[in-house]
């Protein structure tokens, strides 16, 4: 700990700038700047070097937070990329898209504004791209033994690396054209611009893990073909059943769910598609759901030049302050201005959709107030009201994973509705193991890459009967609650 003091001479929590609104939506590059080497490191000072540093606990990965805040301030940054990648494969990933769950357990935020984590995590491994202190990291020997991952998203790629390093040989399935699951196809560009992803992808061909797209397990191949060329199968195909609103209307064009729209939006910028069959440009575009996925949705329809666009959550719009309910360390439920709202566009709370309107297309939505009853939230009689609605994006989450109906994969699903797994990930079926949303659920970036790297210690302890892989998390974890 360079400065003792740090965090009470500077109490100020400064952010990497954003370009400005009518710049952004001319393009589709990262909406946040790389911040100024000076400021990060007069943040990573604000660090205190806790006896206990919950932000450890925060973090599924168990990132080594105060470790590599001080050697940022220190100028110590090639020792600040090696200890940020002793935990986390993919920094650049995690350090744009997850949430922050460190930042809410920061001891600092219990009475400052927390440590600026990710930005100090985004300074860090950028700066070691540049530098071309990441290189691919080959194993000396082969175990010659081999490993099917089905997915190629966080989950996948993170177990795929460990597993390659530890000396196994794997294969990476993906029915895309290209490796990088959401990362790729889902996230849009001006959040995380997708040739950071190439080159994650590119490292890990180099290291020796070999992919193949274009081929869907249950279809183009058996899943009980693919268990018998592997000694080991990882099931890391997310959670990608969206979550249906069956009102009526449902059937009309124009109404569909926010990743079918995401993912044709990301093939257009990435050549893959001539032009989007979901167009927003002229229209009125309505978002069902108000988290990252909606407010993802938001900021593509605006860049592709939509007339209007308005955002419903069907509860109470969330505090600026803490809940009672959800005190420090917890991730607390807080109103929240992403890029993508700063953008335009309305925000309206209490809105619960009661009918998709229109003939053959959808026209409009006829939206009432949310109520609260005995049996939970419901419209209020009398309340109803009309929406300009060309384009309506569901974006209400998602309910698990799609179905394997192969006899050859008896695999069962938990109470949740995820693939039913051991606390070390793996299932009934011996030699398959689970990792990812496709088991814990619907879940955040950080999640997926802990899992990833837990799951493939168990299949390393399988293959050879132990492992020197980091596993920081067990199927049943959960978050600070």
């Amino acid at each position: 700990m360079v400065d003792t003091h740090g965090f009470l001479k500077l109490r100020e929590r400064e952010l990497a700038p954003k370009r400005p609104v009518a710049l952004r939506l001319m393009d589709w590059s990262e909406v946040v700047e790389r911040g100024d080497a000076a400021v990060t490191k007069r943040q990573a000072s604000r660090c205190m070097d806790c006896g206990v540093a919950f932000c450890h606990q925060g973090c599924p990965l168990g990132n080594l937070i105060p470790e590599w805040n001080d050697l940022t301030h220190r100028g110590r940054s090639r020792e600040a990329i090696d200890r940020l990648h002793e935990t986390n494969n993919f920094p650049e990933f995690t350090g744009r898209a997850c949430p922050a769950p460190c930042e809410s357990a920061c001891v600092l935020g219990i009475n400052q504004p927390a440590v600026t984590i990710k930005q100090i995590e985004n300074h860090i491994i950028d700066e070691a791209f540049e530098r071309g202190w990441v290189t691919p990291q080959p194993p000396a020997r082969l175990t010659g033994k081999t490993v099917a991952v089905v997915g190629s998203g966080p989950a996948g790629l993170a177990a795929a690396q460990q597993l390659t390093r530890a000396g196994h040989t794997v294969a990476v399935y993906e029915r895309d054209e290209e490796p990088g699951g959401l990362l790729r196809f889902g996230i849009p560009d001006f959040k995380l611009e997708k040739e950071l992803v190439i080159r994650r992808i590119e490292q890990l061909r180099a290291e020796g893990t070999r992919f193949r797209c274009g081929i869907e397990i249950g279809r183009d191949m058996s899943w009980g073909e693919l268990r018998r060329r592997f000694d080991a199968v990882i099931i890391a195909t997310g959670a990608t059943v969206p979550r249906e609103l069956s009102l009526p209307g449902r059937q009309l064009a124009g109404v569909l769910p926010a990743m079918e729209y995401l993912v044709a939006a990301n093939r257009v910028q990435a050549g893959a598609l001539d032009a989007a069959p979901f167009d927003a440009a002229g229209k009125h575009v309505v978002v069902i759901g108000g988290g990252d996925t909606g407010a993802d949705c938001v900021g593509t329809a605006h860049r592709q030049g939509a007339r209007s666009v308005t955002s419903l959550a069907i509860g109470k719009r969330p505090g600026t302050l803490r809940p009672t309910g959800q005190p420090w360390p917890t991730h607390p439920t807080l109103f929240e201005v992403s890029s993508s709202h700063e953008e335009g566009g309305e925000r309206s709370y209490l809105a619960s959709t009661v009918e998709f309107v229109g003939e053959s297309a959808v026209s409009a939505l006829r939206v009432a107030e949310t109520g609260f009853t005995p049996t939970g939230r419901a419209p209020i009689p009398g309340t109803e009201r009309l929406i300009d609605a060309d384009l309506v994006l569901v974006a209400m989450g998602f309910t698990g994973p799609e179905d394997i109906t192969d006899g050859a994969l008896p695999i069962t699903r938990d109470e949740r509705g995820g693939f039913a797994r051991a606390a070390d990930f793996s299932t009934d079926v011996q030699g398959v193991f689970v990792a990812g949303d496709a088991g814990r659920g619907q879940s955040l970036i950080v999640w997926a890459i802990a899992e990833g790297r837990a799951a493939a210690a168990s299949v390393d302890r399988f293959l050879t009967g132990d492992t020197v892989l980091p596993s920081p998390v067990g199927a049943y974890d959960r978050a600070f609650a």
